[in-house]
């Protein structure tokens, strides 16, 4: 229960974090209140901002909500409408998508389902029926699980010629000689096939080095130097402060009561009695040490005796009394909801593969496959605009009805220039029945290429529909990389 214990304040801590930055840098103005229009996801077009203050008044509850999670208060409903809201936000803006915001939108999900309030929680000081000191192993599995695949699948994403070439880091360290210590090497060729191969093995071996024991430390402290890196080299907000607090996972669940009682010890030099659910409340700090001292011992390994106690893993598939097991019927519930989840966070960020040509250019099958810092693409873009009634035509630039940040990023992204050229066709007034023509001529560069058309100019984007299916309107990349001199 533990490491659970440890979760949820780690994620409320720094959802709160993140909120707060939302409001420090005047985020929720430039996203969400002043774009006129929204790049919404298929399906979602019904997602829309709230109206006035709404935008505000919504980042202040998902504070309130981080905090009462971080708590443990109201935890069930805290969370189910964390999930809601965060989702909310994620839903509102394709141009914001982050894959760490996916991630957010599944462990807060991940979190409704957890037993992470019973223990050191405002609920347990509420009801002390709640408390237990033990969780399914399947908990600990499960945010293992979802940690992994976002390691493992960036690694797999990692797997592509540009990055294994050496780009876009070759591009990017150019750009950044002035970081500390190693910088004046960025320059050099070895330093970035360095940094480049070393991201993709950590990616794809992070996970079971930090499972064995033995390379577990080693694992974590690389992960960390990972981390530090990018939060240095690269504008990723919490991502990497998130990566690291929660790769922490990974070691023997009972670790925070290890340290909490090493902490505590210091402070309650005498024995303390261990309360029972029904016993008057403790103080925090003394609530704490009782815990520590009392409820992370094993089952059956009694003090002074020689036998060694059971692994934190049955410890935990093993935990509690009788009450703890679920029926056979519940059990093969939760086994299916998970088989279920844990099939589709496999294949889902494999569909790429079933699209023709290179993800990073037609960004077919990109979203929610954990393709994280893998190119450096520009791109500008103008659409022509005809009326078929008059024959006039005109010549619209994005940033005529976009944010500057939303005009950057839907020029790279040939799903989001449909959707603009459909809006464009809504919104301009036509003198005739006929709906109005787009066309438009974009620009792209990938990775240092040279810039190449990225849509056939000649297909009117408004005869277009968005599809799951392969868009032959958008022309292939068929140049190789530049040899480097």
């Amino acid at each position: 229960m533990a490491f659970l214990v440890y979760f949820r304040i780690a994620f409320g801590g720094i959802m709160l974090w993140e909120v707060q930055r939302y409001f420090h840098h005047g985020w929720i103005q430039k996203y969400w209140m002043d774009p006129v229009f929204n790049f919404t996801y298929p399906g979602f077009g019904w997602v829309q901002p709230w109206p006035g203050q709404g935008m505000i008044w919504h980042f202040v509850a998902l504070g309130v909500l981080a905090t009462f999670i971080a708590l443990g208060f109201f935890y069930r409903v805290s969370a189910l409408l964390f999930c809601l809201g965060f989702t909310y936000i994620f839903l509102l803006e394709q141009a914001r998508y982050l894959n760490h915001f996916y991630l957010i939108c599944l462990l807060s999900f991940i979190l409704i389902c957890l037993p992470a309030h019973r223990l050191c929680s405002v609920d347990v000081l509420r009801r002390p029926q709640l408390l237990s000191q033990t969780a399914p192993a399947w908990t600990l599995w499960l945010l293992r699980f979802q940690l992994g695949v976002a390691y493992f699948y960036g690694g797999i994403a990692k797997l592509n010629g540009d990055w294994l070439q050496g780009e876009p880091m070759r591009m990017w360290l150019a750009k950044s000689t002035d970081f500390p210590l190693v910088g004046q090497f960025f320059t050099q060729e070895w330093m970035v096939y360095l940094l480049s191969y070393s991201g993709l093995f950590l990616d794809l071996l992070v996970v079971p080095l930090l499972l064995w024991r033995k390379t577990r430390w080693l694992a974590f402290t690389f992960a960390v130097l990972f981390h530090l890196t990018n939060a240095r080299l690269f504008s990723i907000g919490i991502f990497p402060w998130f990566m690291i607090a929660a790769t922490a996972i990974f070691f023997p669940p009972d670790w925070p009561r290890r340290v909490i009682g090493f902490l505590a010890g210091s402070l309650f030099k005498r024995p303390l009695t261990p309360v029972s659910p029904s016993s008057s409340h403790p103080s925090m700090l003394a609530g704490l040490h009782t815990v520590s001292r009392h409820s992370w011992r094993v089952r059956g390994a009694n003090p002074g005796s020689d036998r060694p106690p059971t692994p934190p893993g049955r410890e935990i598939a093993k935990s509690g009394s009788a009450r703890a097991i679920a029926p056979s019927r519940d059990r093969a519930l939760i086994a299916t909801c998970l088989l279920i989840y844990a099939s589709l966070q496999c294949l889902l960020p494999l569909r790429h593969y079933l699209y023709p040509n290179n993800v990073s250019w037609t960004e077919e099958g990109h979203r929610f496959a954990w393709h994280m810092k893998l190119r450096d693409k520009d791109a500008t873009a103008e659409f022509i605009v005809r009326d078929p009634a008059t024959q006039e035509v005109q010549v619209v630039l994005p940033k005529q009805f976009l944010a500057r940040w939303q005009a950057r990023k839907m020029s790279t992204r040939p799903d989001m220039v449909l959707q603009f050229a459909h809006y464009l066709a809504e919104t301009l007034p036509a003198q005739g029945p006929e709906p109005l023509e787009v066309r438009t001529r974009v620009w792209a560069s990938l990775n240092g290429r040279p810039p190449r058309l990225l849509i056939d100019p000649f297909v009117d984007l408004v005869q277009q529909s968005r599809s799951l299916y392969p868009a032959d309107w958008i022309l292939p990349l068929n140049d190789p990389l530049k040899p480097e001199a």
